[in-house]
């Protein structure tokens, strides 16, 4: 039910109807945060009612007792791209547990891209995934020679010039979001780039002229089944007249490095923000194809079945599921507002 009007005769007694309360009805039983009236409670205009001080019955027009939903989520960003060897960064990687949600109230949800990959010293960046107000970060992308990767949720690795890995978990989050990227170099053949941050592992550094391997994954049941997401991308090679070994993609979506016997990096897998895998050079310049480019990231959000979740406007790509007494919608692309009601 709902205070429906918006203006005139309100009596007492529709307000007691709605939020509940004792007899005889007194107005000070319905601040907001109070015994009757729960905190968030607003008008159709989005005005709250007032938690102490002057209340009065015009306050209550166009309102209705807020539902307040305990949920569970997951958010992980799009990963980065690998660039010219630095393995791409995977997203940030988020859970949230036991968070409340008011019923019937408009949240955004965003799901971001991953990183597009390219032949050259550096490619893009990933995109951060939003619910309400909690962000994951995007992945960074990795390093070539003179462009340095980027931090994000997991650091991209470092190119084939000397480049140190770029930082992960920035901005700062608790528990962390990511890994930092490694190392690579030297600015002569034979090198390699080092691999990209994932939210279980930092990426490995470089050896010789074998990549360093993405970090590793992180496994999450929100779902009601284990699945790892937000490995980072292995770092490729730069070897001239020779042969390097990629490195190896980190688990969970990760893609490995490029080198001279398999060619390009491999794209990070969509929906896990896995880190791009850096391309391989056979000459300074020479690439041997595209860098990974970076998967794109999720939002899981899992709540009571007595719920139905919608989406307001359109602009987002999802599917729900039910386990036990649950369920589990799954945001895949785009955003957009999003409301939970009552069944």
């Amino acid at each position: 039910m709902a205070i429906t009007k918006t203006s005139g005769a309100l009596a007492m007694s529709e307000i007691q109807t709605e939020f509940g309360g004792s007899n005889p009805i007194a107005l000070s039983e319905y601040y907001g945060d109070g015994d009757n009236v729960p905190d968030g409670t607003a008008d159709g205009d989005g005005n709250a009612i007032p938690e102490s001080g002057t209340i009065s019955i015009s306050k209550f027009y166009d309102t209705s007792d807020a539902v307040i939903i305990t949920s569970t989520f997951l958010i992980v960003a799009g990963g980065g791209s690998g660039g010219a060897t630095g393995g791409g960064g995977a997203g940030g990687h988020r859970f949230f547990e036991d968070v409340d949600i008011t019923g019937g109230t408009n949240f955004t949800v965003t799901v971001g891209a991953g990183g597009a990959g390219g032949a050259s010293q550096s490619n893009g960046t990933g995109n951060n995934s939003v619910l309400g107000d909690n962000t994951s970060t995007r992945g960074g992308k990795g390093g070539g020679e003179g462009a340095l990767g980027e931090t994000g949720g997991s650091g991209g690795g470092g190119g084939w010039s000397n480049s140190a890995g770029l930082a992960g978990n920035t901005p700062s989050t608790s528990p962390s979001q990511g890994n930092s990227g490694g190392s690579g170099g030297p600015n002569t053949s034979p090198s390699a780039g080092g691999g990209g941050g994932g939210i279980g592992g930092a990426g490995g550094d470089r050896s010789g002229s074998t990549g360093g391997a993405g970090g590793a994954g992180g496994a999450n049941s929100i779902t009601g089944s284990s699945v790892t997401r937000a490995g980072g991308g292995g770092g490729g090679t730069y070897v001239a007249g020779g042969s390097g070994t990629a490195g190896a993609a980190g688990s969970g979506g990760g893609g490995r490095g490029g080198d001279n016997s398999q060619g390009a990096g491999v794209s990070g897998s969509a929906n896990t923000g896995g880190g791009g895998g850096g391309n391989g050079l056979s000459a300074a310049g020479n690439f041997l194809g595209d860098s990974g480019s970076g998967g794109s990231g999720i939002v899981i959000l899992k709540y009571p079945d007595t719920f139905t979740v919608s989406n307001p406007g359109g602009g987002l790509t999802s599917s729900t599921a039910t386990s036990g007494d649950f369920k589990i919608t799954s945001f895949t692309a785009g955003t957009g507002n999003v409301q939970l009601n009552a069944n």
